[in-house]
């Protein structure tokens, strides 16, 4: 098992950390810049945590019951929550399973996954914020060019 995660963080050209049976790499998105992704090698399973966000401040119900209709759709990993309400995506894979290809199709589930739904999260648990943001920005003629995804929030005035 660790040697098919270290021939696919090696082929992957990703920069990684080891520190025993647990790997750390960080994939790179598009809309959420940087995945964290830990790969921890047990005794019968790798278990595959990658963060996404952090608690809502708001809609936690909405956004709880969006990440579990996504459940549905997912390819070998799901949605968590930890004890602090944050959010992760999550898989759980056998030993005797664990090959360099199938961790290439989690892997790009995971980083497809976290970028694709980054926004949709942001704006469910977080709209508040953000639009107290364009406010500021807009107030003191800041730069507004990391809120262009959410430019339907901008304030009219």
């Amino acid at each position: 098992m660790i040697d098919a995660v270290s021939a696919w963080l090696g082929a992957s050209g990703l920069d990684y950390e080891r520190d025993g049976d647990v790997f750390t790499v960080v994939l790179p998105g598009e809309h959420k810049l940087r995945t964290t992704c830990s790969l921890q090698a047990g005794s019968h399973s790798l278990s595959v945590n990658a963060f996404v966000s952090r608690h809502p401040d708001e809609n936690t119900a909405e956004v709880h019951r969006w990440l579990l209709e996504r459940n549905r759709r997912l390819f070998a990993v799901s949605y968590a929550i930890d004890q602090l309400g944050d959010i992760y995506l999550v898989a759980r894979i056998p030993d005797a399973a664990v090959t360099v290809d199938l961790l290439d199709q989690v892997m790009g589930s995971i980083l497809s996954e976290a970028d694709g739904s980054f926004n949709t999260i942001l704006e469910m648990g977080f709209r508040s914020a953000i639009e107290r943001e364009w406010r500021w920005r807009l107030s003191r003629g800041e730069p507004t060019a990391n809120l262009a995804a959410f430019e339907h929030l901008r304030p009219v005035d």
